[in-house]
């Protein structure tokens, strides 16, 4: 029998915790889908669980193979450098596990639909979504140095 193969899904993270709920149930929905097994999500920074901590649970829980998929719309510093690293330190701590980091989401025809129909979603006659003020937000969350 194969070790089975866990998909890392991995985003920036934010102090706001709904943006990192967006993710967990992301990864709550990859998991039902029974395509795979082992299916974790995972934060470069701000929010829990950061990188090596999700990727040593798709050990744990029997993972000979981990794709790591980026949460990022492109190819910026995070992926190059961070990610990349992120790996390079699962790949050292566990050897025998191979840990794959693969593309951001974009570009990609789907996302390109996806702009355009949040574009149709402004355009209509419908509200616009609720969102909070700019002042209403920097009450709650006031920049932090570094971010």
């Amino acid at each position: 029998m194969s070790t089975p193969t866990a998909i890392l899904l991995i985003a920036h993270g934010s102090r706001h915790d709904p943006a990192n709920e967006d993710l967990r149930q992301m990864a709550a929905e990859l998991g039902a889908m029974g395509d795979y097994p082992i299916v974790e999500p995972a934060f470069l920074e701000l929010a829990a669980p950061e990188i090596p901590t999700a990727g040593d649970r798709c050990v744990e829980r029997g993972a000979g193979r981990v794709l790591m998929v980026p949460y990022f719309l492109s190819t910026g510093v995070h992926l190059v450098r961070d990610l990349t690293a992120a790996r390079d330190a699962l790949i050292a701590r566990h050897p025998g596990v191979s840990f794959l980091l693969g593309r951001p989401l974009g570009p990609h025809l789907l996302l390109q639909q996806l702009v355009k129909e949040r574009v149709r979603e402004l355009e209509s006659d419908g509200p616009p979504p609720d969102l909070a003020s700019a002042a209403e937000m920097a009450v709650s969350y006031a920049p932090m140095e570094g971010h």
